[in-house]
């Protein structure tokens, strides 16, 4: 599975911060349910890792990766975990190498139409656009669409259940990511219904 596929596989990619372990099989079976296939589990906590393995040995629908993705080596420790597939806020050098050395597919984050250049340059031509709010939102993937008509975003940062459906609008936009369809109040009150209802209305 390619990167371009796990972008298209739903409109929205839930970005996740699991704080207590025992949430997160529960939480990746209501976001299935309601259609969201694809969960990018944050790496901002101490239990992310084993979230990841616990999802991806427990939910066989889910095409688990992790986000917050910053250091090399830590592609091992999450294809260990069984991740599909990393994101990361930006591009370095380093994790340019450790995304081939691994072949573990790979969704770079850029902030501006340089670092797009540098990433396209690197063999990126699927980028995540991060904070997309403080970037610039709808307005700077508009203008990205002109120079830029090989690459596609998926833009994470500031964006909600009011104004999803306007990103996915743009043509040069494969997917969302937001953590709005997985609110921490409703993992707390264990309401994996009500999250699946906010998976099921993101699919609409």
């Amino acid at each position: 599975m390619t990167i371009e596929d796990i972008l298209k596989a739903a409109p929205v990619m839930p970005v996740i911060v699991i704080e207590d372990l025992t949430h997160a099989v529960p939480l990746a079976k209501a976001l299935v349910a309601g259609g969201l296939r694809v969960l990018e589990v944050t790496l901002r906590t101490p239990v992310a890792i084993d979230a990841v393995r616990s999802i991806a040995e427990s939910v066989p629908d889910a095409i688990v990766g992790v986000g917050t993705l910053t250091h090399s080596e830590q592609f091992a420790k999450v294809i260990d975990a069984g991740a599909k597939f990393a994101v990361s806020p930006g591009l370095t050098p380093a994790l340019a190498k450790a995304s081939a050395q691994y072949d573990l597919p790979f969704l770079p984050g850029v902030f501006t139409p340089g670092e797009a250049m540098q990433a396209r340059d690197a063999g990126f031509n699927h980028l995540k656009l991060f904070p997309a709010k403080q970037a610039g939102g709808i307005g700077m993937l508009k203008a990205m669409a002109s120079p830029f008509p090989e690459l596609t975003f998926c833009p994470t940062g500031g964006i909600s259940a009011e104004s999803f459906r306007d990103y996915l609008a743009l043509p040069n936009v494969a997917c969302v990511g937001g953590s709005w369809v997985a609110p921490s109040t409703l993992m707390r009150g264990g309401d994996w219904d009500g999250i699946t209802e906010l998976a099921r209305e993101a699919c609409r």
